[in-house]
């Protein structure tokens, strides 16, 4: 069968790993010489692709809450949306979310994934209090925060095994509704400032121009909020739009993103201003419209997610953005978030500092502006985001990444190595 990630690029074909226990399960893995495990496909490049995968979105069962503790047991295929839907009607969120509610609770581990609030609350794996794991030998084994097991699968993108439940913390709230507040700001200096002046607020994301040029190079729209104490807890998601089919590949160009980008920023209205907003509408927007990947036509798109070192933000940012305008590669969704410190874990993508993500469809070129753009990465000390990925050299990779060689020595040593592996993990030799 022909299968792809959620940028449909590239395509392969693959068969995956029937099971119906964890005994048959194990029998698999004994038996095949390598495979991968696939929750629902949205990881954007190669990570979780392999001739062979054991598909785990059925494994979706709630096992055991704790409302005293809010912790909640669930099977690794799990969506985060379904963790939503049931309880946050009795009060309880999510303690760390990414911009999209459609993954399973084993790929958020496997990604370290983490979302507006990464500068109070750090990486989902901050709320993981225990998972089982099933390891190449067949054998389950539980581990905990400070486990290497635990530090090397939070962020190892499933390449120590396969994550079969998971523990985790999840937080009260008294809404439904968060207070937002939007900045509109002029530049990039602006930007910066009003991220550094709201920094208090728990959840800050901006969108940003980056087709702009000269004085308004690194204008956003800047979203802050927390979770409002009015509006109930009601919770039903809207009826999702549609995108039925591909784009032609013209439909997104040079022009059409400029008008995009300067629509969107005309949407808010000049300085500050305040809404009350639903969770999905601030959390996530992009989930409201099903197959919107199609948008970027038939050879698919990748998105460009890199970090820099908050002292190194300001100038490797500015250099970035003039890059990308003057190619005229530009992209309608560009996320720019700040970062608190990083974890222990060996390959979690956050540093402190800031983080833009950008979507580029697959088109002549492209990779050789990335390469551009890897390289300035490199020079200001930053590194990028494996679950994103799927073209960046084994060499680039390794030097935003101090902790690669022990993840490379602990699946050695378990044998993880022989039986764990993705296009993304062999391309990068991990």
């Amino acid at each position: 069968m022909k299968y792809s990630a959620w940028g449909r690029f590239p395509v392969i074909d693959a068969a995956p790993v029937v099971f119906y226990s964890n005994k048959s399960l194990a029998k698999a893995i004994f038996e095949l010489n390598s495979l991968i495990p696939f929750g629902n496909g949205r990881s954007y490049g190669d990570s979780a692709l392999a001739p062979r995968f054991v598909p785990m979105r059925s494994r979706d069962r709630l096992l055991a809450f704790d409302e005293k503790s809010g912790h909640l047991v669930c099977e690794s295929g799990t969506l985060l949306s379904e963790i939503i839907a049931t309880f946050l009607p009795h009060g309880w969120f999510l303690k760390i979310t990414p911009g999209t509610k459609l993954i399973t609770v084993g790929g958020a581990i496997a990604s370290d994934v983490h979302g507006k609030n990464h500068h109070v609350e750090g990486c989902f794996s901050e709320c993981v209090e225990s998972m089982h794991i099933m390891l190449p030998d067949g054998e389950v084994q539980r581990c905990s925060k400070g486990d290497e097991l635990f530090r090397a699968t939070c962020g190892g993108m499933g390449l120590t095994g396969i994550i079969l439940a998971a523990t985790i913390s999840l937080k009260r709230v008294r809404s439904r509704y968060i207070d937002q507040i939007t900045i509109k700001t002029r530049n990039l200096r602006e930007t910066f400032d009003a991220f550094e002046n709201y920094s208090s607020k728990p959840y800050s994301v901006a969108w940003i121009d980056c087709l702009a040029q000269g004085v308004g190079l690194g204008k956003c729209l800047l979203m802050v909020g927390d979770f409002s104490d009015e509006g109930g807890l009601k919770y039903e998601e809207k009826k999702r739009l549609n995108v039925p089919f591909e784009f032609p590949s013209f439909a997104l160009n040079n022009l059409s993103v400029k008008a995009f980008n300067w629509l969107y920023y005309q949407k808010a209205s000049e300085g500050i201003s305040y809404q009350k907003v639903g969770i999905d509408t601030f959390f996530y927007p992009l989930d409201a419209v099903n197959n919107w990947n199609r948008i970027y036509g038939k050879n698919g798109f990748t998105q460009y997610q890199f970090i820099l070192p908050k002292s190194a933000s300001f100038d490797g940012l500015s250099e970035i953005l003039k890059t990308i305008s003057i190619s005229g590669k530009g992209s309608f969704l560009a996320v720019l978030k700040l970062y608190g410190p990083a974890n222990d874990n060996y390959l979690s993508f956050p540093m402190e500092g800031y983080s833009l993500a950008l979507d580029f469809k697959i088109e002549r070129g492209l990779f050789k502006l990335l390469d551009q753009l890897d390289r300035i990465v490199l020079k200001y000390g930053g590194r990028i985001y494996l679950t994103k990925d799927v073209r960046v050299s084994r060499g680039t990779f390794e030097q935003g990444y101090p902790q690669l060689e022990a993840f490379r020595i602990f699946r050695k040593k378990m044998g993880m190595n022989d039986k764990f592996n993705s296009l993304q993990s062999i391309r990068l030799g991990l």
